[in-house]
């Protein structure tokens, strides 16, 4: 099995990270952001997650996204496979599904790398 490199990052504190496959959360699901009570919170915190991972549609990108990067990594060329998960801020949804990724990943049988590149940035109010 192929190493994969999992990195989640906030759009609003940089370029997105290269990576052979890059999700944007921003459009198409809720940003625990909006809720005061998980604002300053991280995907480090249950509720955060929970939020998240209760978010209609999360659950099935997470594994189409796993599908898509087993896929790559059965590939006949070596190396690295990295997969990049965004949200606005990189406190929340992207870091959530970063780990869930690579949950299945490791599952799969994957060696597996994750760095949170925003995670512990302070929140971003827009």
């Amino acid at each position: 099995m192929a190493t994969v490199e999992v990195v989640s990052f906030g759009f609003l504190h940089g370029a997105p990270p290269a990576a052979d496959v890059v999700v944007d959360l921003r459009q198409h699901f809720r940003d625990p952001h909006v809720s005061r009570e998980l604002r300053e919170l991280t995907a480090n915190d249950a509720p955060v997650r929970a939020a998240v991972l209760g978010t209609p549609g999360v659950r099935q990108l997470v594994e189409a996204t796993a599908a898509v990067v087993d896929a790559m990594a059965s590939g006949p060329s070596a190396g690295i496979v990295t997969v990049a998960a965004g949200c606005a801020g990189g406190r929340h949804r992207a870091p959530t599904v970063a780990r869930e990724v690579a949950s299945r990943l490791i599952a799969a049988g994957h060696a597996v790398i994750v760095h949170h590149r925003d995670l512990d940035k302070p929140v971003v109010w827009r």
